[in-house]
């Protein structure tokens, strides 16, 4: 079965209207809402706190690390649970694209551990 170009133009409506809907609550809700400025507040607040000093101190990058490993090994269940559903269906050539899948997450998470990235000092 060949799609045509109508076939898409349902997509392209619903995208009009949805960035359309989003750009018009923007416009409108900054021409229509209030705009009282003050120096209370104009001040950073943070979870009742005051800020005090600077917000630029350094902190260790192992913090970025670990929450873009956690990340990364977290997509895994994205592909796995799909397969898992589809298993039967999927038959040997899915085992085998799932099993090539997992060795290279493997091979990645002995990488990680042979460079000592979850490590702590």
């Amino acid at each position: 079965m060949q799609s045509n170009q109508l076939d898409y133009l349902p997509i392209l409506m619903q995208t009009l209207l949805a960035v359309g809907f989003v750009a018009g609550t923007i416009v409108i809700s900054g021409k229509l809402g209030p705009k009282r400025n003050s120096v209370t507040k104009d001040k950073n607040f943070e979870c009742g706190i005051e800020s005090v000093g600077n917000a630029r101190i350094p902190f260790s990058v192992k913090y970025f690390l670990v929450a873009i490993l956690f990340v990364l090994f977290d997509v895994e269940v994205i592909f796995l649970y799909p397969w898992a559903i589809n298993f039967k269906e999927l038959g040997i050539e899915g085992m085998i694209k799932m099993v090539v899948f997992m060795l290279l997450l493997l091979v990645g998470f002995f990488y990680i551990i042979k460079k000592k990235a979850l490590e702590w000092e």
